[in-house]
């Protein structure tokens, strides 16, 4: 089909609603294997019929790393560029043509645009960069969730291509579980204690499930890790905290970690937006001011997952509009909020808002 044999691979289960949309998302690689690890909707006769190659096999005990590597050795042997995807997620059309216009011989790996998720209006929300497609052999999976690639080659992995173009869409069942995730990242923990990056992932998800003090302590541990020197990943695990400390009642000291992740991150919208909520709970109007004013003169919107929907949407001006309006400022409130306006045309606050201060800007 084109200069380089590209197969697509996966692992699923129960997700016979995704097939037909992932299968023809995935036709334009000249090979698609799937490994259904117990499905009990109809998905691999499905997925079958549609052209796929699917092995049905329990993972028992589960981990999402051997899934994906068992499902990699059914990758054919002739095979160039190993592109892993999950059925929920789709390719816009074309990817294939640009994955290879990228690719270029011995290299390791490539990367491309990813959406992971959308906002109700259908504008994107969480995005960032992937590293899913990649060369043949040297490659495993690690980590019994949370999973990442390794090199486990000989020698040093091949170059990572930029697949400029390539873009993947994620649109998860809203409905499907996470509850295996603790005890999985409990167990990747227990296994590779100085992995920096799952102790990062674990005290998240003690925030996600409330564990306030297990967050705090389990991200305290991350920051003092020799190994954790990513700015932008420790911001995130001192504002986690921040957030964990509002939750139980402490205010102050959650401002002290906010002011730690703007200092440790300054590049990243995130940590200012952060505070800036803090002090509007506060109704520290000129401290909103100021830390979304500091927000908005970052302008280049950064390519990892550490970025969040919510700074670089409506949010920054919304607050600004009111804090303005809150110190008198009416004309620079109605500034801030047409913004907002144009940024979440359908958000009916908002709207609202521009609505009052025109009118009370221009009372005739």
């Amino acid at each position: 089909m084109g200069n380089y044999h590209v197969c697509v691979y996966a692992i699923c289960k129960n997700e016979a609603k995704f097939a037909r949309r992932w299968m023809d998302s995935m036709s334009e690689a000249d090979h698609i294997v799937v490994l259904d690890t117990g499905s009990t909707d109809g998905t691999p006769q499905l997925l079958r019929s549609l052209g796929a190659s699917v092995t049905e096999e329990v993972i028992s005990p589960w981990r999402f790393d051997t899934a994906r590597n068992r499902s990699m050795e059914l990758i054919p042997p002739d095979t160039d560029i190993c592109v892993c995807t999950d059925l929920d997620e789709v390719f816009h059309p074309g990817w294939r043509e640009l994955l290879e216009r990228a690719w270029s011989p011995g290299a390791g790996q490539a990367t491309y645009r990813y959406t992971w998720s959308f906002q109700p209006d259908g504008s994107e929300g969480v995005v960032f960069w992937y590293e899913k497609a990649h060369a043949r052999r040297g490659y495993q999976w690690v980590h019994p969730v949370h999973e990442v690639l390794c090199w486990t080659g000989p020698g040093k992995p091949g170059p990572t291509v930029v697949a400029d173009g390539v873009q993947l869409d994620h649109h998860p069942d809203p409905k499907k579980s996470r509850g295996q995730y603790l005890p999985l990242l409990e167990l990747s923990v227990a296994e590779d204690p100085e992995d920096d990056r799952n102790v990062h992932y674990l005290g998240r998800e003690y925030l996600y499930y409330g564990r306030w003090d297990d967050c705090i302590a389990t991200l305290k541990r991350h920051l003092a890790m020799p190994s954790a020197d990513w700015p932008d990943e420790r911001a995130a695990s001192m504002r986690y905290i921040a957030a964990a400390y509002d939750r139980k009642g402490q205010p102050d000291k959650a401002r002290d970690w906010y002011l730690r992740a703007v200092a440790e991150a300054p590049h990243l919208r995130e940590p200012y937006l952060d505070l800036a909520q803090l002090l509007y709970r506060q109704e520290a109007w000129d401290g909103v001011l100021y830390f979304t004013g500091c927000a908005l003169t970052i302008t280049r919107r950064p390519r990892t997952y550490i970025c969040e929907a919510a700074p670089w949407g409506s949010l920054p001006h919304d607050l600004r509009s009111i804090a303005f309006y809150a110190t008198g400022r009416l004309p620079q409130a109605l500034e801030a909020a047409r913004q907002a306006q144009a940024l979440e045309p359908d958000n009916t606050r908002i709207r609202e808002n521009v609505s009052l201060l025109e009118t009370l800007t221009h009372p005739n």
